[in-house]
């Protein structure tokens, strides 16, 4: 049985939440898979794809030029209160109908984007500092032949990097990863050794144009889902 947006969000939500929690303020400036974000920038951009993407799911027009700092206060506790909304807002009934942003994208095509860049960026978050992250099996299985298929078009424009060679024995995750442009191994400079690939942005969600549909997340530029949601690319 398929599972609805709602329900795929908030398994995402259980496995990330931890992740941006563990974050301490002195790995804030530490760089990440995505090349153009330190950890600060990226938690900005999770951010602002989670209460964007609320937007989308309510048919709201959104704005992505803006970048609003969240990194502020208590903002791993407001990160969570945030994500709680964005499952509250796509769990409403009807939700998944019709079309949303400005690109007038599936709805529940807008809302894979937002799932892809939160197990995405959490994975680069966790990678980026040091913690454990293991996506949930049902949301890897949902969001691995949708980035698949947008992929050609996120590389086009430059959302997604190409895509990263991973042996036959690669994990379904990674998989994902590599589709986005990331090194499913990356590590950060002087970890074992491995200079730190740096990563591509890849997934990063950001949906499509930044957004490709795809990726990010981030609808886009002026909140068209796909426009920048950012997922990726190359690592981002």
């Amino acid at each position: 049985m398929t599972q609805t947006i709602g329900e795929l969000l908030e398994a995402a939500a259980e496995r990330a939440l931890p992740v941006v929690r563990g974050i301490d303020d002195g790995q804030l400036g530490a760089g990440t898979p995505c090349a153009e974000y330190d950890v600060r920038a990226l938690v900005n951009h999770l951010f602002q794809v989670v209460v964007n993407f609320q937007a989308l799911a309510a048919r709201e027009k959104v704005d992505f030029g803006r970048e609003p700092e969240f990194v502020a206060g208590d903002w791993r506790g407001g990160f969570g209160d945030e994500t709680a909304r964005l499952v509250a807002a796509w769990s409403v009934p009807g939700v998944e109908e019709g079309t949303t942003g400005q690109m007038g994208l599936p709805a529940r095509t807008v809302g894979l984007m937002v799932l892809g860049d939160l197990t995405v960026h959490a994975w680069d978050l966790a990678r980026a500092t040091g913690s454990d992250f293991v996506p949930e099996e049902g949301v890897v299985d949902e969001l691995g032949p949708g980035l698949a298929a947008m992929a050609p078009q996120a590389r086009e424009m430059k959302v997604f990097g190409e895509p990263f060679p991973v042996g036959e024995g690669a994990t379904a995750f990674e998989r994902l990863l590599a589709v986005t442009g990331r090194d499913p191994g990356w590590r950060p400079a002087g970890t074992d050794g491995n200079p730190g690939t740096d990563g591509n942005p890849g997934t990063d969600g950001n949906p499509g144009t930044d957004g490709n549909p795809g990726t990010d997340g981030n609808p886009g530029a002026d909140g068209n889902p796909g426009a920048d949601g950012n997922l990726g690319t190359a690592g981002g």
